[in-house]
C-alpha cells in the first residue's frame, strides 16, 4: 500500500483591520502577489467568486510535513500581499461582521452565475477547503466517491469553523455548509455505481440548469476535471493549518481504503435523506454533541465516531506514517475546534464580534507572521 499524493485548496476572506468588515480588494492583493512583489509570485493565489475572497492551492505531495510547509508558504504569500493592500486575511467559513452587499469578481462566468442563481450566489461569499487525493482512474474515482459518503459528515464536523455570520450567532458550528447546501448541484450524493452513471447524472444536472458546466458539479466528493484526483469539498476552511493537515490525512486515508477493492462490499448504503441528516447534525453541533455513526447511522458521541474513523483508516495511516499526527490531531480538535475557538474569543471579549475577527487574523497568520 503506497501513499497517494494529496493537494489542498484553501479559501480566505480579506478584511479591513479597522472595521473588521470584508474588503473587496482581491484584485489589488493579486497584483501585489503576482506582479509588484516578486518574492511572493511563486505561490498559487487566485481570485474567487467575490472580491473579498482569495484562493490558494498547494502542489500535490505525499508527505504531510511538506504539505504543511506549502500551506504556510501560501498563507504567507496571501497574508503579505494583503498587508501591502491594507487588509488582512482570515481563515473562517463566514464573515462574523456584517459587511453589506458583496461585490462580485468581474469575470463572465461569475457574472453568469450571479444572474442565473440569484440570491443563492449573492450569499455565497463563504470559504471552504478542498482536498484532492490521487486515484488511478476515473472509474476507481467513482467507486471511491460511492464509499466515502457516510464518512464525509464526520470530516465536516472536524472542520466546522463558521458559527457567526453578518453580526449574528447562527447557532451552528458550520453555517458555511448550510449556505453552500443551497446550490442545486451541491451536497451529498447517493451511490452512482459506475463512471457512466456519474457522467449521466452530471449531464442531467447541467441540462436541467442546476449547474452551468462540470465545474459547477458541487457534490461533496467529485471527480476533479483538472487533476487525476477525487476532490472532497465538504470542509470549512481551517484557521489552524495543523487542522487542515489533519483533515487531509484523514481524507487520504479514507480514499486509500475506499480504493481497495477488498472493502467494496462491506460499505453501508445510505439514502440521500439520511446523508442530509448526518450533514445537518455535523453542521449544527460540530464535535460538541453526537454524530451519526457512519456504520450504524445511530447518534453516538463525537469522540466515539472519531475513534471509529481512526480505527477504520489506521492501516492506511500507518502506510503513510501518519498515525501519531492524526491521533494527536483528533485529541486537539476534540478539546477545541475552529467554531469553539471563535466562541471562546467572543466570550473573552464580552460579546464583541470585532474581537472574533481580530483573533482570526492573528491565528490565521501565526504560522508565518513574526
Amino acid at each position: 500500500m503506497k501513499p497517494r499524493t494529496i493537494g489542498v485548496e484553501e479559501e480566505f476572506l480579506l478584511v479591513d483591520p479597522a472595521t473588521r468588515k470584508v474588503s473587496p480588494v482581491s484584485q489589488h492583493v493579486l497584483q501585489r502577489a503576482h506582479g509588484e512583489q516578486p518574492a511572493t509570485s511563486d505561490e498559487d493565489l487566485d481570485k474567487e467568486l467575490f472580491r473579498h475572497q482569495l484562493e490558494t492551492r498547494t502542489p500535490p505531495d505525499k508527505d504531510l510535513g511538506e504539505l504543511r510547509e506549502h500551506l504556510v508558504r501560501q498563507r504567507r504569500a496571501a497574508g503579505e500581499a494583503a498587508e501591502l493592500a491594507g487588509v488582512a486575511t482570515i481563515a473562517s467559513g463566514t464573515s462574523p461582521v456584517a459587511s453589506g452587499e458583496p461585490r462580485v469578481t468581474r469575470v463572465d462566468r461569475y457574472l453568469t452565475m450571479l444572474e442565473t442563481y440569484g440570491e443563492i450566489a449573492r450569499v455565497a461569499g463563504i470559504c471552504g477547503m478542498h482536498v484532492h487525493v490521487e486515484v488511478d482512474s476515473e472509474e476507481q474515482g467513482v467507486a471511491v466517491i460511492d464509499r466515502l459518503s457516510p464518512w464525509l459528515p464526520v470530516v465536516l464536523a472536524i472542520s466546522a469553523n463558521s458559527p457567526y455570520v453578518e453580526g449574528r450567532d447562527t447557532g451552528y458550528h458550520s453555517w458555511r455548509s448550510r449556505v453552500w447546501a443551497q446550490w442545486p448541484s451541491a451536497g451529498p450524493a447517493e451511490q452512482f455505481g459506475s463512471l457512466a452513471a456519474y457522467r449521466e447524472v452530471s449531464g442531467q444536472l447541467i441540462a436541467s440548469g442546476a449547474a452551468l458546466d462540470r465545474g459547477m458539479i458541487y457534490f461533496d466528493a467529485r471527480l476533479s476535471e483538472a487533476n487525476p484526483t477525487v476532490e472532497v469539498r465538504t470542509s470549512d476552511v481551517c484557521t489552524d493549518p495543523d487542522d487542515a493537515v489533519l483533515i487531509a490525512a484523514l481524507v487520504r486515508g479514507l480514499v486509500m481504503r475506499a480504493a481497495d477493492s477488498d472493502v467494496g462490499g462491506s460499505e453501508p448504503v445510505w439514502r440521500a435523506e439520511l446523508l442530509r441528516a448526518a450533514h445537518w447534525r455535523a453542521a449544527r453541533y460540530g464535535l460538541s454533541n453526537r454524530l451519526l455513526s457512519p456504520i450504524t447511522a445511530e447518534p453516538v458521541p463525537a469522540r466515539e465516531v472519531l475513534a471509529l474513523l481512526f480505527a477504520t483508516v489506521r492501516d492506511q495511516l500507518e502506510a503513510c506514517g501518519d498515525v501519531d499526527l492524526v491521533s494527536d490531531g483528533l485529541e486537539r480538535v476534540l478539546a477545541g475546534g475552529g467554531a469553539s475557538r471563535q466562541h471562546a474569543a467572543y466570550e473573552r471579549s464580552g460579546g464583541d464580534l470585532a474581537a472574533v475577527v481580530d483573533d482570526l487574523v492573528v491565528r490565521t497568520n501565526a504560522c508565518w507572521h513574526t
